[in-house]
């Protein structure tokens, strides 16, 4: 029996509503914390930072750098790749660099490690290999990954963006603790004051 001509326009408006309806629940299915390219004026302020800064390149294992932070004691984190855990505000991302410019604080706690020798320097290993800390020249890198696999690759690979480096080059050796800490950063000083004129 043929369709009548008024019920096919009336079919295709319900098909049409019925695949923008599945549009909107697929979408509503996504990353709510999408995945951007990294502003250039983050990695610039790294580059004028007055120490190295580590970081494993624009991307690492084919995850893009996807944020970079500087904390109020002055240590700065590379993020890699989009969440894992958590959600907005409370990303924890596959591969985290963090450069700390306190020599004389290792991560770790009280948490079981070992050491090893990496790129010539003395690693501490903590979280069955998932967390590495070089201590080289007057900085810590704490390189932090969901396997040990990934973050011995990221140790070989890590180098400075504000200096001269090279993946699994040997790194400086580690410098006696440089009182980082016990005296304001420059950032942190008052401006100076004038005399009343």
């Amino acid at each position: 029996m043929p369709v009548p001509v008024a019920a096919t326009p009336l079919r295709a408006l319900a098909a049409l509503c019925a695949l923008a309806v599945c549009a909107l629940v697929l979408c509503s299915c996504g990353n709510t914390v999408q995945e951007r390219p990294i502003p250039h004026n983050i990695l610039e302020g790294l580059i004028a930072a007055p120490f190295p800064v580590y970081w494993l390149g624009g991307s690492f294992e084919g995850m893009a750098v996807s944020e970079a932070t500087v904390d109020p004691g002055g240590a700065y984190s590379l993020h890699y790749g989009t969440c894992l855990r958590g959600g907005e505000g409370t990303c924890v991302t596959p591969i985290e660099v963090v450069t700390s410019p306190d020599n004389g604080f290792l991560p770790g706690g009280s948490a079981p490690a070992s050491r090893a020798r990496i790129r010539g320097v003395d690693a501490l290993l903590a979280r069955a290999g998932r967390m590495i800390v070089l201590p080289t020249s007057g900085v810590v890198v704490d390189i932090y990954a969901p396997s040990a696999r990934s973050a011995a690759a990221a140790a070989r690979t890590v180098v400075p963006i504000n200096e001269v480096g090279s993946p699994g080059a040997p790194l400086p050796p580690a410098l006696p603790d440089t009182g980082f800490g016990e005296k304001a950063l420059p950032r942190q000083l008052p401006p100076p004051l004038h005399p009343p004129a």
